[in-house]
């Protein structure tokens, strides 16, 4: 899939959760890509946040830099 797709997935997700507060929302999305997402896809886009290649909403940033700090991404 390409980084661009799993981005704009993210980014939907996280439109999904922000009439909640940020705190509660950024959780949520976490969550979610945990849950609902292959490992593989978890593991490309921490590899494209970390290497700046790819544009996310800020509560959807903390969410896949929280799992970026796990070690079973």
């Amino acid at each position: 899939m390409s980084h661009d797709k799993l981005a704009y997935m993210a980014n939907q997700i996280g439109r999904f959760f922000q009439s909640q507060k940020t705190a509660t929302a950024v959780h949520s999305i976490e969550d979610h890509l945990r849950k609902y997402w292959d490992p593989r896809m978890r593991q490309t886009i921490v590899t494209q946040l970390r290497e700046g290649s790819i544009q996310l909403d800020p509560p959807v940033r903390e969410a896949v830099e929280r799992l970026g700090t796990d070690k079973a991404v």
